[in-house]
């Protein structure tokens, strides 16, 4: 039996179509229903739009509200939440950091403060160092062999910086000479990557 091409496209156009006209009538429906919720006209509070049905989780949801409540109250550039538990080489890194306000983000570029630390992290070497070091606490010996350089003189030249930066540490508690990412360093290391592959991915 032939199949009718043109005939299947058509018939995916319409059923296209139909899901489209449903979804946004069940936009328009959950819009003006959150709008008698809330109170606030047009579904915005102040400058900040509220958006519905960002995520099927409601709890998130609830947050996410709540965000845009204070962003747009506050008249903020933005307002962020995020939370996270990093465990690897039996260290844990858990963390929760609620309604951070973007104008301070910002104010980092203003500063210099965020092109000082990439410049400090934004080499190869030192970026495989602290990779090393996140899964597993590490000599210098041992991270010559593991990362590939050929000698401890290469390992000391990056770790210099690092250990400025208080980025990372020698821990007695290790044993003798192990070195170790700050605990209190981890999650930014870990939301920098998030936000790196928010830049990259598709």
């Amino acid at each position: 039996m032939e199949r009718n091409f043109g005939a299947e496209i058509d018939n995916l156009k319409k059923d296209l179509k139909d899901i489209k006209e449903l979804l946004m009538n069940n936009f328009s429906a959950n819009s003006v229903s959150r709008a008698n919720q809330t109170g606030e006209p047009n579904n915005s509070v102040g400058h900040v739009k509220k958006m519905d049905n960002m995520h099927p989780d409601p709890a998130i949801m609830k947050i996410l509200d709540k965000l845009e409540n204070t962003c747009g109250k506050n008249g903020d550039s933005g307002c962020i939440t995020y939370l996270g538990v990093f465990s690897s080489g039996n260290r844990q890194s858990t963390w929760i950091r609620n309604e951070i306000n973007t104008n301070h983000l910002l104010a980092l570029i203003e500063n210099k403060t965020a092109a000082n630390v990439l410049a400090c992290i934004g080499n190869n070497d030192r970026l495989n160092i602290l990779l090393a070091l996140l899964k597993k606490p590490m000599t210098v010996a041992q991270l010559v062999s593991d990362c590939g350089y050929n000698s401890t003189g290469q390992v000391y030249h990056h770790l210099k910086p690092l250990i400025a930066s208080d980025l990372i540490k020698e821990d007695s508690n290790e044993g003798k000479g192990y070195y170790v990412v700050q605990p209190h360093r981890v999650q930014g290391i870990i939301m920098l990557l998030a936000g790196i592959n928010d830049m990259v991915d598709s």
